[in-house]
């Protein structure tokens, strides 16, 4: 059973936690960096998360680098995740976008750097092209070593067949929503058969699944709170979460899920919850 210091090996040898702290939606400013106030990013890094996902479109990077260097944790000893935002694609926004991105996270490099998203609105006539430039910047930026591994989010298989086209380095990560209910089989599959971790954002259905009876159930059944059920299960499924709390008793909570397992009759169960708290996004209708 994995522990809260264990990691999962990425195809290119970088160990990266196997759970991360997510900090979509969480606002810039004071809210994200105090480690007292709900959001705390801050809070996190002192209950032991050592994995911290972040993205430009969030707008919270300046706040995650203040929280880093005021938690007092080695940088070396943490993983920092970020994404370019949809606007900044192409090889040369990629380029401007990523130095902007180490400027507000106050560092030197990132352990992460991801594609937030395959088909932004403002490419949606030339998508293929506008990846396969990024994608080259990523390549660059990882040779150069100011990026220790590189991949994708929200990438389904046709768009990872494109990519790989012309990629001379193949993506290591895929980032999608994975939840009770909503578990993306095809682009999982896919995503493994091409050695990419599943990191699985919303792994809280964003706050729908507490309503779900099923879940409310299980979570008497083994003595848990729904949200440690929730990531206990998803690190039995093998992916990768990424829960986000407001609180900093249930940041520290959202951990403690190393001392217990699900048995394969609930994962089952649970997964096929099917919609009961929504679907993913077609990364090809998105509006933004």
């Amino acid at each position: 059973m994995k522990k809260a210091t264990d990691c999962y090996k990425l195809s290119n040898g970088v160990e990266i936690p196997c759970i991360g702290f997510g900090t979509w939606q969480t606002p810039d400013g004071d809210v994200a960096v105090s480690s007292v106030k709900a959001a705390s990013v801050k809070a996190a890094i002192l209950a032991g998360y050592r994995h911290i996902d972040t993205a430009q479109a969030y707008g919270n990077e300046e706040s995650v680098g203040d929280a880093v260097r005021e938690s007092g944790v080695k940088r070396e000893e943490l993983f920092i995740t970020s994404k370019l935002a949809n606007p900044e694609h192409g090889y040369d926004r990629t380029m401007v976008s990523f130095e902007q991105t180490l400027k507000k996270l106050q560092t030197e490099y990132l352990d992460l750097y991801l594609i937030h998203w395959p088909n932004p609105i403002a490419f949606r006539d030339n998508w293929k092209t506008a990846n396969a430039e990024t994608w080259k910047a990523f390549e660059e930026l990882y040779k150069a070593g100011k990026i220790r591994a590189i991949g994708l989010s929200n990438f389904w298989p046709h768009h990872i067949e494109e990519l790989l086209k012309t990629a001379t380095i193949a993506p290591m990560v895929n980032q999608i929503r994975l939840c009770p209910g909503d578990t993306q089989d095809p682009v999982v599959a896919y995503s493994r058969a091409h050695d990419m971790v599943l990191e699985a954002y919303s792994p809280l259905g964003i706050g729908k699944i507490f309503d779900v009876a099923e879940m409310k159930r299980l979570a008497e059944k083994y003595g848990r709170s729904i949200a440690q059920i929730c990531i206990r299960w998803s690190l039995q499924r093998g992916y990768l979460p990424l829960p986000k709390s407001v609180t900093p008793s249930r940041i520290q909570d959202n951990l403690n899920v190393f001392d217990f397992e699900l048995e394969e009759e609930d994962v089952k169960l649970i997964a096929d919850l099917k919609g009961c708290v929504g679907f993913a996004e077609n990364p090809d209708e998105i509006d933004f």
